[in-house]
């Protein structure tokens, strides 16, 4: 495996949605501001991203973007201004990223328990596959409300379904997505150009975009390795506490001599 402190072969950036107002924290503290284990959220994952090898973090900001970018420095920031969804909140990277040829992982900035090491194998797998995405995976005990992974009889991607559109069969998936995936940049941003809003919400939804680039004959990746604990993400106070007990017990962890 790659290790945290090795360069991936192709250049990495990193694109961090960062937009959301997080109504459900009972603040008005921008959500990926709230403290966890003595950082903000989203610093945790902007470490996880840098310690994996990326030379460019992109944040995307909408409400209370001028708070974000004095908390959060050294990184570059984009304003997603209507918020019109993920794949818009990626989309507005585009520009911002127009230089950029190589692998590019996008990945949300409330998911503080983001370890650097699945990126590393995301990476791997990227590029031993020659993968146009990896897509990262976790089995977890309860699915309900995450986009659950759709495979064929050979075990191969087929396609990630929201829960509001998953047929019976589908809700008993357990296997979900946490959302954070590498894509191929060039192929990122042609697919995006092509991503139509969804029908009922006017809405961009980047989970489509994997199967976009399936249906284009393009190879897409799954990796299942990640640990149910560490997709946790933040949209209450009660989560914050939930994830900054496990994000404590882990530094602890990492922290005691091994015998």
């Amino acid at each position: 495996m790659i290790k945290s402190s090795d360069q991936p072969t192709k250049p990495l950036a990193a694109i961090i949605l960062a937009a959301g107002k997080g109504t459900r924290m009972d603040s008005d503290l921008p959500k990926v501001l709230h403290e966890v284990a003595g950082k903000p959220m989203v610093q945790w994952v902007v470490d996880a991203v840098r310690s994996a090898g990326a030379d460019r973090v992109v944040l995307v900001v909408g409400h209370g973007s001028k708070q974000v970018q004095e908390a959060i420095p050294g990184v570059e920031y984009v304003l997603q201004e209507p918020q019109l969804g993920t794949g818009h909140a990626v989309l507005v990277s585009k520009e911002t990223l127009a230089d950029f040829e190589g692998n590019i992982v996008v990945l949300g900035g409330d998911g503080p328990l983001l370890r650097p090491s699945t990126i590393d194998e995301m990476i791997e797998l990227q590029e031993n596959e020659e993968a146009t995405a990896t897509l990262a995976t976790s089995t977890i005990p309860d699915p309900t409300g995450y986009g659950r992974i759709v495979r064929d009889d050979q075990n191969k991607f087929i396609a990630i379904v929201e829960q509001k559109n998953a047929t019976p069969e589908q809700l008993e998936i357990h296997e979900v997505y946490p959302s954070y995936a590498v894509f191929e940049s060039v192929a990122l941003w042609a697919t995006l150009d092509e991503l139509q809003p969804n029908a009922l919400t006017n809405e961009y939804y980047f989970t489509e975009v994997p199967q976009m680039l399936l249906n284009k004959g393009l190879k897409v990746e799954l990796i299942n390795s990640v640990a149910p604990e560490d997709i946790l993400s933040i949209n209450t106070p009660q989560q914050r506490t939930d994830v900054e007990n496990v994000l404590l017990e882990r530094l602890q962890n990492e922290m005691e001599p091994t015998v």
